[in-house]
């Protein structure tokens, strides 16, 4: 039953098959427009149209200019907007970690057509910072289904018509000591899940269709803080990970690419075999990783060894040594907002402000450019520019090039924890309070 409720209820090796091309796979909304699936979009690198095309984004916009409509999110929400077959759907949940829920908007409208309790939680595990809230995960979507996680809270398929639960689980447990963090993805009949935690850390993956698992995969980390029984001697971030795995091809062998507090996995994405795995010294990364030009991209976490390493994905066992090509370290590191693999260009963008062009070949930098403000967002790219959005309620538009160019600035009342997200001409930016569809044309508020 409908259910309508008000506004507040990257060189090249042959033997290497890239799985990941950077022309976008259109997941199409009902009037054939290209969607934004999940986190990252189609892809899952924040690659809205493929170089040399454009669709037509504003490169301008205020609160009075370029808005088609604004309608504001009840609670408290992290996740990517997910845009597909003419609907929009969010996550948000109480501040206090009680409850937790889900929005569909109309995305021609910003009607919002379901705001429905999910998840109840008695004794929510309390955040210890203003970072990160219970509802930062990105829900997923397909035609005819969406797939909302608040992490150990819940997991839930819904029908994006009739808007039904179509199952819901709640006994994947960890503890998440500062909330969820990390996005489902989908594969196939597979959704995979990720639960780093400070008591367990695992990825999983259900059957789509019934939620039933396939497979489960602990972490094998080699944990260096236990007593003489096994037991954590410490309790805190060093064991945990907010990252959203990538599926990728290598050698005909599709694996799930997933970061974790001081290593980084491959797993069999069919089997969750453990395939390869790389070892650092940084915790609770962030960032999801991206594939391109025969190298993957990841970031390795917090910490004083923070670094970007690009590595070969290929092998078995710790590739570490064998197999990592370049690393950088420093300030430009992100600690959340993910890297951006265009041609042989690898942006980042701090959390600090400062944005950074490197060779995707070499890791040489190519530019810097201090933004201003602070970032948890990741940027996107789409008709030749990054999109990067602040905390504080400014975007800017960098053009993608070996120099750096700033094309324009825009602001709006509140600022971005969100990623942004496209759909066709349009962009879907997600503040602390509303949610923003903006075309060039538009009116305004």
């Amino acid at each position: 039953m409908l259910r309508v409720y008000s506004v507040f209820c990257f060189g090249v090796f042959a033997s290497l098959l890239l799985s990941i091309n950077i022309a976008v796979i259109a997941q199409q909304n009902g009037d054939g427009v290209p969607g934004w699936p999940e986190f990252r979009g189609p892809n899952g690198n924040g690659i809205a149209t493929a170089p040399g095309e454009t669709v037509g984004l504003p490169l301008e916009w205020s609160e009075e200019k370029n808005i088609t409509w604004k309608t504001a999110i009840p609670y408290k929400g992290w996740s990517t907007p997910v845009v597909l077959e003419g609907k929009v759907w969010l996550t948000t949940a109480t501040e206090d970690g009680h409850d937790y829920f889900v929005i569909c908007l109309d995305a021609s409208t910003g009607e919002i057509l379901l705001n429905e309790k999910l998840f109840h939680s008695d004794n929510p595990e309390p955040l210890g910072n203003e970072v990160n809230c219970y509802a930062s995960p990105t829900a997923v979507a397909e035609p005819g289904r969406a797939y909302i996680n608040f992490g150990s809270y819940g997991t839930a398929c819904l029908d994006t018509a009739t808007y039904e639960k179509l199952w819901e689980r709640t006994d994947l447990q960890c503890r998440h000591y500062r909330g969820p963090g990390s996005s489902p993805i989908l594969h196939d009949d597979l959704l995979v899940l990720t639960f780093d935690g400070v008591d367990a850390q695992y990825v999983i993956a259900l059957d789509k269709n019934t939620g039933e698992t396939v497979w489960r995969t602990d972490r094998s980390t080699a944990w260096t803080d236990l007593d003489p029984d096994g037991n954590p001697l410490r309790e805190g971030d060093f064991r945990k990970s907010f990252t959203t795995p990538l599926v990728i091809t290598v050698d005909d062998r599709t694996m799930v690419i997933s970061p974790a507090s001081f290593a980084a996995f491959a797993y069999d994405v069919r089997t969750g075999e453990e395939i390869w795995k790389t070892t650092n010294l940084c915790y609770s990364p962030a960032p999801r990783p991206v594939f391109g030009n025969g190298l993957l991209y990841l970031a390795t976490g917090r910490g004083s060894a923070s670094e970007i390493w690009a590595i070969r994905p290929d092998g078995k066992g710790d590739i570490t040594e064998s197999n990592l090509v370049w690393k950088v370290g420093g300030s430009m590191v992100p600690s959340e907002p993910s890297p951006v693999l265009v041609d042989n260009f690898l942006f980042l963008v701090s959390n600090s402000g400062t944005a950074t062009c490197l060779d995707a070949a070499t890791g040489k930098e190519l530019w810097n450019k201090r933004l201003g403000g602070n970032y948890v967002a990741s940027p996107i790219y789409a008709d030749g520019n990054l999109y990067v959005c602040n905390t504080q309620g400014r975007t800017s538009i960098l053009k993608v090039a070996d120099t750096a160019t700033i094309l324009a600035t825009n602001e709006l009342d509140e600022g971005c924890m969100a990623s942004p997200a496209v759909s066709g001409k349009a962009l879907f930016l997600r503040t602390r309070t509303h949610l923003y569809r903006i075309e060039e044309g538009a009116a305004g508020k």
